[in-house]
């Protein structure tokens, strides 16, 4: 699987083609959609721009752009501010305004407290993990595995998720994005790529957009996978 990570927590100062309104996100889900991404993962925005888990914003986002892109699995983060558990069971009646999928990161405090929220509400989960850790003991719901790591630590962090054996999806961030995804490729796992993890191509030119990120990352995918 490539997933497509659009636009994280970024600011729109960070980059000129940065999706923040739904209709944006819309446009570029459509875009790397026919790239062969089959994941799309998003930050879904307030009214003024900022991250949110509110029911009605979210579902608005959401039901956008699974009406530009059906069928594409929607991806959305947990990692804001406020009572996130309550604004996650708000999410109970939304239909095609809810997630697939959530990612909760497991150095959050919290984290198994949203993993059950998320399961209350049949919404997926994928457990960041970006050090090593005890997870010898995970909560129904969890279903896959996000490693983030640099090129350095990958290796450590597999080692301690690969026993679960639940499907890994492995990227890196800024100057490790490409070092990682390469990596991944070898190994066969899921990979991800878009303007959240880095702005810039592998030598070092600023991206023009998404879908030139995962142009190019769906090539890398491809060349470095074992024959």
């Amino acid at each position: 699987m490539l997933q497509a990570c659009l636009n994280g927590s970024r600011t729109a100062e960070e980059h000129p083609a940065l999706p923040l309104t739904p209709e944006r996100l819309a446009e570029d889900a459509a875009d790397v959609a026919a790239l062969g991404v089959t994941s799309v993962h998003i930050h879904p925005r307030d009214v003024i721009g900022l991250p949110t888990l509110v029911g009605p914003e979210v579902a608005t986002t959401i039901a956008t752009v699974r009406a530009a892109v059906p069928g594409i699995e929607i991806s959305v983060s947990t990692d804001v501010p406020g009572n996130r558990g309550t604004l996650i069971a708000s999410w109970a009646p939304l239909a095609t305004g809810r997630p697939d999928i959530a990612s909760v990161r497991l150095d959050d405090p919290g984290w198994r407290d949203l993993v059950q929220a998320l399961h209350q509400v049949n919404v997926k989960v994928e457990l960041v993990v970006t050090a090593r850790a005890q997870l010898a003991d995970l909560p129904p719901g969890v279903s896959r595995v996000t490693v983030t790591a640099t090129r350095d630590t990958a290796e450590s962090l597999l080692a301690q998720v690969e026993p679960l054996g639940l499907p890994i999806l492995l990227h890196g961030r800024d100057d490790e994005a490409w070092k990682v995804l390469d990596y991944a490729a070898l190994l066969e796992h899921h990979v991800r790529m878009g303007l959240e993890d880095t702005l810039r191509l592998p030598d070092g030119r600023q991206a023009r957009n998404n879908a030139e990120l995962v142009a190019l990352a769906r090539k890398r995918q491809r060349t470095r996978a074992p024959s």
